[in-house]
């Protein structure tokens, strides 16, 4: 048992992944924890290469750049 004192209080979380997967565990952090991947979703676990995208970046990324790639081939 650790020393009150000197030591943080771990408790049990709940933590919610981008791609809806829920699980608890135990932390010193408080409250909930959201990440944006997790062991059901990382290539690494999963063996699937496939991208996550929760927020768009990606695509807004590709958007970006389709632009300016344009640009550069009208300029040619």
């Amino acid at each position: 048992m650790p020393k009150e004192t000197i030591h943080p209080h771990y408790e049990a979380v709940h933590v919610q992944c981008a791609c809806g997967n829920k699980f608890d565990t135990r932390s010193t952090h408080k409250g909930d924890i959201h990440v944006e991947i997790c062991s059901n979703c990382h290539p690494f676990f999963t063996g699937k290469q496939r991208l996550v995208d929760t927020a768009g970046r990606v695509e807004r990324f590709r958007r970006k750049f389709a632009k300016s790639d344009a640009a550069v081939a009208a300029a040619k």
